[in-house]
């Protein structure tokens, strides 16, 4: 349920009529509601004695509750924090404070005016007042609208202002500080719980980093009261999903006072700790950080230690920063030598979605060295993971495939999947509503297709499966469109599902996509379209439907990777004597003749290859001007290329044409 949605029911709650009948209330009930009758019509020192009463009260009980809400107790409170007499500001503020905890009166608070007011009493001078302000600002602010209010009335520059207090003042034992600090020491503990609450607003975040709080965050992990290192440690979890954030808790060296809590036995702290790593962990630097600060050993000590397995909060926290900081390939050794693999793999057992998906993060991570594949199928890990497949979580899903597909590489693994029936799950998994889904899933079955013992015969024993990933091609999500080209350019490699996968329209689908400028779908895009070349028609197609020309622009990419599946494809369009004419026209001559000095075979091979074939037509076309006087394309388009073969010597290229 939202927050909104809880607020408003809460204020149902406070509104509805939960006892008509006033005959049956107890005492308390009357009792309350004349000490709040005293309040409204008194003077000020029958108010005040009022309030001492009301302190002696249960006022959290339902049925205190219910006096104060028929006699509107909430606005008299309210209304006192604006008189000029101390005592009664400082009593009524006393009792709201006590009250707030309750969800149904939070609300109701908010909507009669109650933030600004708290905010105002913030600036005064007297350190009580701040402190039980701040603090019922706390409770207050899990209501949307009164975080939005506490922001309008400008009472988050207040809050970081009263948070500002010296280094040694927070590393001060409670014991030894005096009295005036024993206040002072309630404002900031009050004002950092208001801040940690304020946070779950982004606009409340970026407010008061601009306020100058991370410096005063960093400062506050060295104190030794450990009620404001939870709040701490909680704004900075709540906060440190913002790229700014994540950037200035770097910059003021955080990250390793953060580690020094992983090893603590506080439990809240551990969570928000590990919670703020792997939030920040989206970071190269701070991965490196955590490593060089000793962070991988307590992390992996939190996951594989069973008593924190029932803490579902502190185990997702832990696996997720486990994850993050896998994706550094350093820390993926290092965790290696903690036995990881192991670890991981038993907790794919574990029920929490969670959990399993952070689990699953980490292992694809892991699984990108050879030894660690070997690792999980040995743990029984690929077990465990095809049964994942069944689940719905899109996100666990999407890191299932992806440890899958990184295990397929092995063939020891791929035969597992392959008796686990997991390509025919993860096939399925293309149907998936989700697109990040639908592309884990298709970069996954490329290595599937790549190593299986027979995958022309698996994938055509997939009823419905080449035209459902034929069809992909009319997505709009790049990275859709990039994993499965990808796929169909292995699926192609076979020429019965070539054949398929023509009839079912892969040709002009391809063709719709050749104006794109990813370099990621561009590569898979023109190694598909190469592949496609080979079957019938198809050639002789993608020049009619416009596809050659965008091609060569390709050539002009600065990834080489691009070049080497554009000079394929260019080789192998180029086996049409039309699409030779486009070629030459299109300005792919001296991109070709720069590839052909590479350094990769395969692309001195395919650009040797394109520009024979032009060559051979060019001859041809001479040889046919010589002997009849005209130009005739046409009537050599079967002959010209039959008995083709790449040029021995490339000397002779530089005067092509």
């Amino acid at each position: 349920m939202s927050s909104d949605e809880s607020d408003s029911l809460d204020q149902e709650k406070w509104h509805e009529e939960s006892n008509p009948n006033k005959s049956d209330l107890p005492s308390e009930y009357w009792h309350l509601q004349k000490l709040l009758k005293y309040i409204k019509v008194g003077n000020q020192t029958a108010t005040i004695i009022a309030l001492a009463c009301m302190k002696d009260l249960d006022l959290t009980s339902d049925i205190s509750l219910l006096a104060m809400k028929d006699i509107g107790g909430l606005e008299i409170l309210i209304n006192l924090l604006e008189t000029k007499v101390h005592n009664c500001v400082l009593g009524g503020l006393q009792i709201l404070a006590s009250v707030c905890g309750k969800s149904e009166v939070k609300r109701e608070v908010t909507e009669l005016g109650g933030v600004p007011l708290l905010v105002g009493l913030l600036r005064s001078a007297e350190p009580l007042l701040q402190g039980l302000a701040a603090t019922t600002i706390s409770n207050l602010a899990t209501v949307t609208k009164a975080r939005a209010l506490v922001r309008k009335s400008g009472g988050i520059p207040v809050l970081v202002d009263l948070l500002d207090v010296p280094k040694s003042f927070l590393s001060t034992p409670m014991s030894a500080l005096s009295e005036t600090d024993v206040k002072k020491l309630q404002v900031v503990t009050g004002s950092c719980k208001a801040v940690w609450a304020l946070s779950q607003s982004t606009r409340n975040k970026e407010l008061m980093r601009r306020a100058g709080l991370v410096s005063i965050l960093a400062r506050f992990l060295t104190s030794v009261h450990e009620e404001i290192l939870l709040y701490t440690l909680g704004t900075i979890d709540e906060c440190s999903s913002q790229r700014n954030y994540q950037l200035d808790i770097q910059s003021e060296a955080m990250i390793g006072d953060m580690v020094q809590f992983l090893s603590i036995e506080n439990s809240l702290l551990k969570k928000h700790c590990a919670s703020a790593i792997y939030k920040c962990a989206e970071d190269d630097k701070t991965r490196r950080l955590v490593r060089d600060f000793g962070g991988l050993e307590p992390l992996l000590g939190l996951i594989s230690d069973e008593e924190n397995h029932e803490d579902k909060a502190l185990l997702s926290a832990a696996t997720g920063a486990v994850w993050k900081c896998a994706k550094c390939l350093d820390n993926v050794r290092k965790l290696d030598q903690l036995d990881v693999i192991n670890i991981l793999v038993q907790l794919l057992k574990d029920e929490d979605e969670q959990v399993l998906k952070n689990v699953a993060g980490a292992l694809a991570e892991c699984a990108k060295l050879p030894h660690n594949r070997e690792n999980i199928c040995k743990s029984g890990g690929i077990k465990a993971l095809v049964g994942l497949l069944t689940l719905t979580n899109k996100e666990l899903l999407e890191n299932v495939t992806k440890v899958l597909g990184e295990c397929a590489n092995e063939m020891e693994c791929m035969t597992k999947i392959e008796e686990l029936d997991g390509v025919r799950l993860i096939w399925s998994l293309l149907k998936n509503k989700s697109t990040k889904v639908q592309a884990s899933a298709a970069w996954a079955l490329v290595p599937c297709i790549q190593n299986s013992t027979d995958c022309g015969e698996m994938v055509r024993s997939l009823v419905g499966g080449l035209e459902l990933i034929v069809s992909l091609l009319k997505s709009r999500d790049k990275y859709v469109l990039a994993s499965v080209c990808a796929a169909l350019a292995h699926i192609a490699q076979d020429r019965d599902n070539l054949a398929v996968i023509t009839d079912h329209g892969v040709v002009p689908l391809l063709c719709s996509l050749v104006n794109a400028e990813e370099d990621d779908l561009r590569e898979h895009l023109a190694l598909a379209i190469a592949h496609c070349c080979k079957w019938g028609n198809n050639c002789f197609e993608f020049g009619r439907l416009g596809a050659v020309a965008p091609l060569v622009t390709y050539m002009s990419s600065q990834e080489p990777r691009v070049h080497r599946s554009t000079a394929l494809a260019l080789n192998n369009i180029s086996q049409d004597p039309f699409n030779c004419v486009t070629l030459h026209h299109s300005g792919v001559v001296p991109f070709l003749l720069q590839t052909i000095s590479s350094s990769n075979e395969s692309l001195q091979d395919a650009s040797a290859g394109c520009l024979s074939n032009i060559r051979k037509l060019a001859l041809a076309v001479d040889h046919l001007k010589y002997r009849s006087g005209i130009t005739v394309i046409g009537s050599v388009r079967e002959n010209v290329f039959k008995k083709s073969e790449k040029l021995r010597k490339v000397e002779d290229l530089s005067g092509v044409m």
